[in-house]
């Protein structure tokens, strides 16, 4: 574990110079920059003091996290099979729970229509990248086509619907807590 490298990107993380760090841990800026190389080691309770200053402590420092996911490929899509007739849906990244944003790769047949979703948090955003969809609102239809956004507070009923009578339509949507 390079424990350098990882004070510094805590450091860093809370917005703290070097100098700020060695007067919150009655410490020399030069022993933090020689800690941060990996140039000089240090006593527990040491390290306890700078931890306790960047708001952590050993045992959370010391957890071997799993590195976040940051490259989705195609096969790693998870189909959404609740959908209605003619819907096809895939969730483009997994443990969308942790994440703020829940971005659908979503299909809609000729004249298919997704199922009207009611009032709730957040917002939610869509690009047509095929076809025309028309987006309904409480009512009100928007009509877009291929290479339109909508984004809009999802304080309002709404649903997706594709009004040709030929084509697919397919619209990236992201719902973002």
């Amino acid at each position: 574990m390079n424990i350098g490298g990882k004070i510094k990107r805590l450091r860093l993380s809370r917005g703290l110079t070097q100098e700020e760090l060695a007067m919150r841990t009655d410490l020399s800026r030069s022993f933090i920059s020689q800690l941060e190389s990996n140039k000089t080691s240090l006593a527990v309770d040491t390290l306890e003091k700078i931890l306790r200053a960047l708001g952590t402590d050993l045992k959370a420092f010391f957890s071997e996290e799993e590195e976040a996911k940051i490259v989705f490929k195609k096969e790693d899509r998870i189909p959404v099979y609740d959908e209605p007739e003619g819907i096809t849906s895939y969730l483009l990244m997994s443990d969308v729970e942790t994440k703020k944003v829940d971005p659908t790769l979503v299909t809609l047949a000729p004249g298919a229509q997704t199922e009207e979703e009611g009032y709730h948090e957040g917002d939610e955003f869509g690009y047509v990248l095929q076809g025309r969809v028309d987006l309904w609102l409480d009512g009100v239809r928007y009509r877009l086509a291929q290479g339109d956004c909508f984004y809009y507070r999802a304080d309002k009923k709404h649903f997706l619907k594709n009004p040709s009578k030929k084509k697919d339509a397919v619209v990236l949507w992201i719902e973002i807590d």
